[in-house]
């Protein structure tokens, strides 16, 4: 089951694509967080839909959101894709254990051992403001994204 909308989002501390340790707790009281997670680096929709990201970046800043990626590549896989697609927010590996953090947002799809495509925004506060599952091969609107954020207060 995906977590629910006003639930506390679960803490987590991951290493991003340049080895650094991120956590969801940073963010709290400065920023509200776009958890974007997705299947694998250098599949064809999870391409598509962090081109749309990159392309759109400029918008989720106005929006004053930090976006992060998620899936369970290594931070090399990380590395060499964020460096291939103009990449520069994190991509965090929830890597080992494979999928947990994944997991804690009932995200995770253990018989494929991938991560299920989801997006999920954090408030302020840390709670659950908003969350969509789409279909491994569905590319999510980022409209639909921008206009959730721009109803959290």
């Amino acid at each position: 089951m995906p977590i629910a909308v006003g639930s506390p989002a679960p803490e987590f501390t991951l290493k991003d694509q340049d080895q650094k340790d991120v956590k969801l707790s940073d963010f709290k009281g400065k920023k509200n967080v776009v958890i974007v997670f997705y299947p694998l680096d250098w599949s064809p929709v999870c391409t598509n839909e962090h081109i749309c990201f990159v392309n759109d970046m400029k918008n989720f800043e106005k929006l004053n959101a930090q976006v992060l990626g998620l899936s369970v590549d290594s931070v090399w896989s990380h590395k060499a894709w964020a460096d291939k697609m103009g990449i520069h927010y994190p991509l965090l590996a929830d890597f080992h254990p494979r999928g947990a953090v994944a997991e804690k947002f009932g995200v995770y799809l253990p018989e494929k051992g991938i991560t299920g495509r989801s997006i999920a925004i954090i408030d302020k506060g840390g709670k659950v403001a908003w969350f969509k599952n789409y279909e491994i091969l569905q590319l999510p609107d980022l409209k639909e994204v921008a206009d959730a954020l721009t109803k959290i207060k």
